[in-house]
């Protein structure tokens, strides 16, 4: 069963850490990845595979909303170059943004694995 309560957190806390690490680039978008998954396995607790599920969840979430948010950015700066313009901007950076989805979900999920094991 998923605990929806765990993966808000992890995602709150992934956009927390990316935000900073947008002004911190020593910690790195990667690392919100791992702190959010983190945070998302070891609220949910539950072993390996519950962590694992609720850090990829989180991740994965937070890459959709992302990438939602920047192909809508993409499209209107886009716009400055027409119809056409608009399109390729936002699909560009629509399939950008699906390999990001793909990155934090898989490092959100080892994270995951290892926070449902100490929350345990």
């Amino acid at each position: 069963m998923t605990d929806w309560r765990a993966v808000g957190y992890g995602f709150v806390v992934m956009l927390i850490a990316g935000l900073l690490a947008t002004f911190a680039p020593v910690v790195g978008h990667v690392g919100a990845g791992l702190i959010g998954g983190f945070v998302a396995g070891y609220v949910a607790g539950g072993g390996l595979l519950s962590g694992t599920w609720h850090g990829l969840l989180a991740g994965s979430v937070s890459g959709v909303v992302v990438t939602l948010l920047l192909a809508v950015f993409g499209g209107l700066v886009g716009l400055a170059g027409g119809p056409l313009g608009g399109l390729l901007g936002g699909a560009g950076v629509l399939v950008v943004g699906l390999f990001l989805t793909f990155l934090f979900a898989v490092d959100s999920a080892l994270a995951g694995a290892i926070g449902g094991v100490v929350g345990e």
